[in-house]
């Protein structure tokens, strides 16, 4: 039974990606010869979700629709890997009680782009800290000074070389906290900080599924899902049952990869909110299915976002279109204003270098790029 689980895993994160995604994978592996164990989720702005989550016992659905190797695939899951949902801003004596668990193996964390910064006004022993990196330094420092090892970090964030920055970002507090020497050096030597590239697109359930009247929490994902770990072989000890999972893979670098679904599919994504919503379009189906849309986005992708990909990646067209049949996808309303969360940080990661970067390549601006930018 799944409640006799250890606790392993410390979420930053309530949101359906990691519902459909992390938590579901370790729903997967819970049922193997290989458990994760059980999942803590922490929700660090409000807490709707939270108690949603405790309301239904941490038990949701996911469905997983569209097309697989060419075949239809059509099926919901239970999840119920997750034991616990917290609010920080309620919960956060409970949160640093986790931290220093002694089952506890890894730390996963998806707080959007906009959650790796640090904020001016956040003093040490604040209950809690306000932002994610001094969040998780306080928990680390707590697992630290109860004699604990070091965990694993898996930050699913789409920011390139997403754990070293975030390191470097806890590096930072610590030295505005005047952490310790010792701390630090646990930190860095101790804990396994790993690059990690997600892909999986999830969006909310129809209005007429049945389903979503009954499960606030219930999504739909796409069949395909992978996470990408930069360099996970060491720490797969510490979660065999993860890191066997077979939408898990163990990478030597990630750049190539994060660089081609970063501009690629989370691009246009973004690239959307900008041309689509304005038009009155509501998901990203509508809008790559509508005749001039979808002649835009092509030509943005193939005229100006995979030109300055070659020879960066492996076979940026190919997976371009392939991005296109994603996009496509007949089961899965994927919602453009979910996708505009952070909107202005997604413009600037996902959008603006790729505009520069033609502009270096070939000597000229990029017209659909430039149009849809204007002067940031």
């Amino acid at each position: 039974m799944q409640k006799d689980l250890p606790e392993s895993i410390l979420q930053f994160g309530t949101g359906k990606f990691l519902r459909c995604f992390a938590d579901l994978f370790a729903e997967e592996a819970n049922g193997t010869e290989q458990p994760v164990g059980r999942v803590v989720v922490l929700q660090s702005t409000g807490n709707a979700r939270v108690r949603q989550l405790r309301a239904r016992g941490c038990r949701y659905h996911v469905a997983i629709r569209g097309l697989q190797h060419g075949e239809r695939t059509d099926r919901v899951e239970v999840v119920q890997s997750i034991s616990r949902a917290l609010a920080t801003s309620e919960d956060w004596q409970e949160v640093l009680q986790v931290a220093r668990s002694s089952v506890l193996r890894a730390v996963v964390s998806n707080t959007t782009e906009a959650g790796f910064r640090l904020e001016d006004d956040d003093p040490p022993g604040a209950s809690p800290p306000r932002s994610f990196p001094a969040k998780l330094l306080a928990v680390l420092q707590a697992r630290h000074e109860s004699g604990r090892p070091g965990l694993v970090i898996l930050p699913c964030e789409l920011l390139d070389d997403n754990a070293d920055r975030l390191l470097e970002l806890v590096l930072e507090q610590a030295a505005r906290w005047r952490v310790s020497e010792d701390t630090v050096a646990w930190l860095r030597s101790e804990c396994r900080w790993h690059n990690t590239l997600v892909d999986r697109i999830v969006s909310a359930p129809g209005a007429d599924d049945p389903l979503a009247t009954d499960d606030p929490l219930y999504a739909v994902a796409e069949p395909f899902a992978l996470w990408l770990v930069e360099g996970l072989v060491e720490s797969a000890v510490a979660l065999p049952g993860l890191a066997s999972h077979p939408s898990v893979q163990t990478v030597e670098r990630l750049e190539p990869y994060c660089l081609r679904k970063v501009r690629i599919l989370n691009g246009a994504h973004t690239a959307l909110v900008a041309k689509a919503m304005p038009l009155g379009f509501q998901t990203v189906r509508q809008a790559v299915l509508d005749k001039d849309v979808g002649s835009w986005l092509e030509s943005l992708l193939f005229g100006e976002i995979v030109p300055a990909l070659e020879g960066r990646t492996d076979d940026p067209e190919q997976f371009a279109r392939e991005t296109l049949e994603r996009f496509a996808n007949p089961f899965l309303e994927h919602r453009l204003a979910d996708i505009a969360l952070h909107h202005e940080v997604k413009r600037q990661t996902r959008l603006v270098p790729t505009r520069d970067e033609y502009r270096r390549r070939f000597g000229r601006m990029p017209r659909l790029l430039d149009d849809l930018l204007g002067s940031s």
